[in-house]
């Protein structure tokens, strides 16, 4: 079987690894802190900085996470010309069990979606990851649709 390293540059394959080193930390620590995981995201830049980003949709303190999610794929889209990959962190239920779900996108037209099943011990307050389970994904942000968007909006 093929995986997807196969036929991925170096540069997009080191870029889609720091997006996993990066989103499953984090999501872990917030797992632990608040008890819950908020959508985020996390981007490499151009320039090869790796930043974890949050969006406000603005309805509301508790925003639903679709509408959030949505306000980050925006974000993305919009800045896409400063990153070379971004992912976006959720968390999610999975055959019966919580789980991280992370959509990773490279700008070569890579889309990844993992799967992170997790335990929570409940004094212990640790995070621990299951086996992951991983497969192409569709692209959200560089896209044909994303780029009539920015098309249209650079014509007006």
């Amino acid at each position: 079987m093929n995986s997807w390293r196969d036929s991925a540059s170096q540069q997009a394959q080191d870029d889609l690894d720091e997006l996993l080193n990066a989103a499953l930390p984090a999501a872990a620590f917030l797992l632990r802190k608040n008890g819950e995981l908020f959508p985020f995201g996390v981007e490499v830049m151009v320039d090869g900085t790796v930043r974890h980003v949050a969006a406000d949709p603005g309805v509301g303190e508790r925003p639903d996470s679709l509408a959030v999610l949505e306000s980050l794929t925006d974000g993305f889209r919009a800045n896409r010309m400063s990153i070379r990959a971004a992912a976006f962190v959720t968390n999610v239920s999975y055959n019966g069990s919580d789980a991280v779900r992370v959509e990773s996108e490279h700008s070569e037209g890579l889309a990844i979606l993992l799967l992170a099943p997790f335990r929570r011990t409940r004094f212990r307050h640790t995070i621990t990851f299951g086996e992951f389970v991983a497969g192409a994904d569709e692209p959200k942000i560089w896209t044909a649709r994303s780029e009539e968007h920015t098309s249209e909006l650079q014509s007006h």
